[in-house]
């Protein structure tokens, strides 16, 4: 039995990278997927390959009547909205405070904001009426940069611990009937794009060596894939598995909170010690 079946999702930014891959890992599990994403191509390509389970709006997150007209769509296409996925974001590639031009910072911090955290907001007030009807869960993508610094720069990093406000003061305020939770994905190469407040709209995270970042400072030194996080998201939105979870936050970072000043204690040695004979 798949998990989700019979439940009707909305993801933002759900076009491309981690919001595609939950967008067809939502619909492998059995749910009805509504995608608000900018990009009407990349909406376009998603449809013509999930079919009839898949209905797609275009529009930005900052605007509440674009945010509104995803839920609309919900309803009528699919009749109810169960998890509304609070996932568009953009990342200011660790732009520091000192490096941000004064006249550009009223731009900057308004459109980081505005998405990241002003895209959560007005993406859940737009689907509370559906969500309280159907007893539903709101799910937010965070990042490491939520718990520990230099998972981005100052704006990345504040509107990200914002995001971990909001899903402690929206499960108080929408329960009993709707759970609200967070997933904390740690790297991914994806087309993340910057500001264009700040002039990095046209850069793409997946240009960044990853892989080498990751293996240096990760207890999990695999580079993640999109795929990796997304189990996380099913499991949040399962009434069924999920029914007394609310307020929490998954980190799925590949274990950097927990990272020390060296390697980990085992590593490969651990192995060889246990699996390949040197100890009885």
């Amino acid at each position: 039995m798949t998990w989700l079946t019979g439940n009707v999702a909305l993801v933002t930014g759900g076009a491309s990278g981690l919001g595609r891959t939950i967008a067809e890992r939502f619909v492998e599990e059995g749910a009805e997927v509504v995608v608000l994403d900018r990009s009407q191509e990349k909406l376009n390509e998603l449809k013509s390959k999930l079919g009839t389970q898949v209905a797609i709006c275009c529009g930005d997150v900052r605007s509440y009547a674009d945010n509104r007209n995803a839920v609309d769509i919900a309803v009528r296409h699919f009749g109810r909205l169960d998890t509304f996925i609070g996932n568009a974001g953009i990342w200011d590639y660790q732009t520091a405070l000192a490096d941000i031009d004064p006249e550009r910072f009223d731009d900057a911090f308004s459109e980081v904001m505005g998405i990241n955290v002003g895209g959560y907001l007005k993406g859940a007030r737009a689907a509370l009426p559906a969500l309280l009807e159907s007893r539903g869960s709101v799910v937010l993508t965070l990042s490491n940069a939520g718990f520990y610094s230099n998972g981005g720069g100052v704006l990345y990093t504040a509107s990200k611990f914002a995001g971990v406000g909001l899903v402690k003061q929206l499960a108080f305020e929408l329960a009993p009937h709707v759970r609200v939770n967070g997933v904390a994905p740690g790297p991914l190469a994806s087309d993340l794009r910057g500001p264009e407040s700040l002039g990095l709209h046209d850069q793409s995270i997946g240009n960044l060596p990853m892989a080498e970042l990751v293996a240096q400072n990760s207890p999990l030194p695999d580079l993640p894939r999109a795929q990796d996080y997304v189990g996380a998201y099913v499991l949040l939105a399962s009434s069924r598995h999920s029914r007394m979870t609310t307020g929490a936050i998954l980190n799925v970072d590949g274990g950097i909170g927990i990272k020390g000043l060296t390697k980990p204690s085992g590593g490969e040695e651990l192995f060889d010690r246990f699996c390949k004979g040197e100890e009885p």
